[in-house]
């Protein structure tokens, strides 16, 4: 079985990293093909190397771009590399433009899509994520669901026949990280105590972005907590911030450049809470059991919301009381999976090429 994982932004190469490792043992052969949709070394390279994913094998150099021109450029660039390969699965991830990018040159040439991290949904079609999980869900031939409220979604949608369930890849990598951090001290901007309590955040949302009456709004809000707040300070923040004039280094902010995985995964463990606009943080905050307050009017890891331990202020009234608000009851549930489900994923593959 040949397998195509077409990945280009940070969450992705987060994912892709499980998914490598269990294809590395697994006698498949595994084409990585990078977009370039992220191609900062920070948002980019360094996944690579902090988290042991094999170089990618294709590297498209698309860049930055709107929505149209970016996954313009990545459907034009990707025909040739498919016509190279021809694989058994075209395997995407999550909900960028690289994802629909790439389901749809696979289906414009007939090759099987598969898509991980299938069901999300948000309901708010003001969100590009959206639309393009949407859209990539009903082009692939087989959904890989992260957890059963994913599933209760495809269903709906009258996508049930395609859908598997098999955990949250993100969960591999993440207790792997956890781990192998326990022992070390966060690697925090100067001025914030690692072994006091402090606050992580993390903003780039275009909602939050691009209106600048709203952007303004979050960072005096964050800028007014009680306790120190690391701000990783992600390249879309802070050109809007200096596009504006505004200044991040105020108050309880501490702006600093994005950490590497293993670091930024480290920070959070430390932090005595986790303010953010990320799909992705929320649910790693959950894992690690850190209260999040989550800047956003709904969140697709509604299971973090139900379990207590993520709140959702989107009009940025009692954020201060959010942040400071009780540790939740401590659960053993565990609905993003147990770590395996990388292994689930090739196993899926092979089983559906088999038939």
């Amino acid at each position: 079985m040949k397998v195509l994982s077409v990945v280009g932004a940070r969450p992705q190469f987060v994912k892709l990293a499980p998914v490598a490792r269990a294809f590395a043992g697994s006698g498949h052969d595994h084409v990585i093909v990078h977009t370039g949709q992220h191609y900062d070394a920070v948002m980019s390279d360094v996944f690579f190397a902090d988290l042991q994913i094999p170089s990618p094998d294709v590297h498209l150099g698309v860049g930055s771009g709107s929505h149209g021109v970016q996954t313009g450029a990545i459907l034009s660039a990707m025909d040739a590399v498919l016509d190279e390969h021809r694989p058994d699965w075209v395997l995407v991830y999550g909900d960028t433009n690289s994802t629909l990018a790439g389901a749809l040159a696979a289906v414009k040439l007939h090759l099987p899509v598969a898509h991980l991290e299938a069901g999300l949904r948000s309901f708010n079609r003001r969100m590009p994520e959206e639309h393009n999980r949407v859209l990539t869900d009903h082009a692939a031939d087989l959904l890989l669901a992260p957890t059963r409220v994913a599933v209760d979604h495809l269903a709906a949608e009258g996508l049930a026949e395609r859908t598997v369930l098999v955990g949250d890849v993100m969960t591999d990598v993440l207790l792997t990280v956890r781990d192998g951090m326990a022992d070390r001290v966060p690697q925090l901007p100067e001025g914030v105590d690692p072994a006091g309590a402090y606050l992580l955040a993390t903003i780039h949302r275009a909602e939050n972005t691009d209106d600048p009456d709203r952007l303004r709004a979050i960072v005096e809000t964050l800028a007014g907590l009680p306790h120190p707040v690391v701000l990783l300070a992600h390249p879309r923040l802070a050109a809007r911030a200096a596009a504006l004039g505004l200044e991040l280094r105020a108050g309880s902010l501490h702006p600093t450049a994005p950490l590497p995985y293993p670091e930024m995964v480290r920070a959070v463990m430390g932090s005595a809470g986790v303010v953010t606009d990320s799909g992705g943080l929320q649910k790693e905050a959950f894992l690690l059991r850190v209260p999040c307050t989550t800047l956003r009017t709904e969140t697709e890891w509604v299971e973090t919301v139900d379990l207590g331990w993520n709140v959702l202020r989107a009009d940025l009234t009692g954020v201060a009381e959010a942040v400071t608000r009780p540790r939740p009851a401590d659960t053993d549930a565990a609905p993003y999976g147990t770590g395996d489900a990388a292994e689930r994923v090739v196993a899926t593959l092979a089983e559906r090429t088999q038939s």
